[in-house]
């Protein structure tokens, strides 16, 4: 698996349901054998917050409001804020995708379950493909 990173979820999505074809790329030290090793970034409506990391410390996780180099939230473009959310090891996640999605204000979350068909890793100078 490739952990992904920065906060886009929601247009990443958005061009990836759309596209012909989804291809992952990154550098090794985004993969992983089980998700876990770095937060889960969550996409959430401002409003909702607070609401949303209480729930998601139910879930059994650490929340953390992602913050920009000036200490104030991290905002998306389209006006959300980011949870970056430490669950530990994710056994199931398809079932936290779903657990995470009917928590109302969650706009997005980082996992791009069964989206992509490859992944480019670059490793040691190579690029090595991954396929499902």
């Amino acid at each position: 698996m490739i952990k992904g990173g920065g906060g886009a979820f929601l247009r990443e999505k958005i061009v990836a349901s759309v596209a012909r074809r989804f291809v992952v790329i990154g550098d090794s030290a985004k993969q992983v054998a089980k998700l876990g090793k770095f937060p889960l970034p969550l996409e959430v409506i401002p409003l909702a917050q607070m609401l949303i990391a209480n729930r998601i410390q139910m879930l059994g996780a650490k929340v953390a409001l992602r913050r920009s180099a000036d200490g104030n939230a991290y905002v998306t473009d389209e006006g959300h804020h980011i949870l970056d959310c430490t669950f530990g090891e994710i056994d199931d996640a398809p079932a936290l995708a779903q657990k995470l999605r009917a928590i109302p204000g969650v706009v997005e979350h980082g996992l791009f379950i069964g989206m992509a068909e490859m992944a480019l890793v670059g490793r040691d100078g190579d690029v090595v493909r991954l396929r499902r």
